[in-house]
């Protein structure tokens, strides 16, 4: 992506929610008013707070309770922030599950608003973006540990069937992933027909399927089995290879390819 030297200029929402460290306020603020120059200041002061306390030490120090503190802030006072932290964690206990969960799960924990639930969605955004960015110029086949990373932060904690398709070019690079079903807890309908039409509009050489098990079990089913050999027959036909179907569970995974399941 190409990027203009001159920035446009950012919205004022967008604005109001940055972070200034050690006090150093921006004046253009004033032309707010003053209750709000004080109430964003003081959220200005404990984020310098803990950005302080975060420079002092190595970041994989801080508890999860610590990080979801600094993400909240923004979007309430430095008086609640702690509170709904603490509260989120009991009620989800890590912040993975935490920036996993869902708007109306996490609207039902105590003072969780709607620029919270926001600020959390945009950092799980952010994440899944800079685990893709990993394999996005890589041969994916060589490359399984930080394609599993990727996988990991997309679809692990999803609390329903997602069936995703890596396309791959000819030297084994991601052309597109999709999401081509998504279903029930335990089903998700897959049709081999749509998988191989739309390798064939990517002009795809390979694919990779993906799919996760909300239960945690990555263990195929019977229905994991044959819709894999139906997709794999329907590829190829038109000479496009299958290099696996990976089951994404709670921090285990398993793989067709190695378990001699295709």
């Amino acid at each position: 992506m190409k990027h203009s030297n001159k920035n446009p200029p950012l919205p004022s929402d967008v604005i109001a929610s940055a972070v200034v460290v050690r006090g150093e306020h921006y004046s253009g603020f004033a032309e707010q008013g003053p209750g709000l120059v004080q109430e964003f200041n003081d959220a200005q002061a404990n984020l310098a707070r803990l950005y302080d306390e975060t420079v002092e030490r190595e970041l994989g120090d801080m508890s999860d309770q610590e990080y979801l503190e600094m993400l909240v802030l923004p979007g309430t006072n430095k008086r609640n922030s702690r509170k709904i932290s603490k509260a989120l964690i009991t009620k989800f206990g890590n912040i993975t599950n935490v920036l996993s969960a869902t708007a109306s799960e996490l609207l039902s924990v105590q003072g969780v608003n709607v620029s919270i639930v926001r600020i959390l969605a945009t950092t799980k955004s952010a994440a899944v973006k800079m685990a893709k960015s990993e394999i996005i110029n890589l041969p994916i086949v060589n490359n399984i540990g930080k394609l599993i990373g990727y996988l990991n932060s997309r679809i692990s904690r999803s609390s329903t069937e997602q069936f995703l398709v890596l396309f791959l070019d000819g030297k084994n690079h991601l052309l597109a992933d999709e999401t081509l079903g998504s279903g029930t807890v335990n089903h998700t309908p897959v049709y081999p027909r749509e998988v191989v039409k739309r390798a064939l509009e990517l002009h795809a050489t390979a694919l990779i399927l993906v799919h996760n098990h909300p239960s945690g079990d990555p263990s195929p089913s019977l229905d994991d089995i044959h819709m894999t050999q139906k997709i794999k027959q329907a590829a190829s036909a038109l000479d496009i290879f299958i290099h696996d179907h990976i089951i994404i569970g709670k921090g285990r995974w398993l793989s067709f390819r190695s378990a001699n399941l295709l």
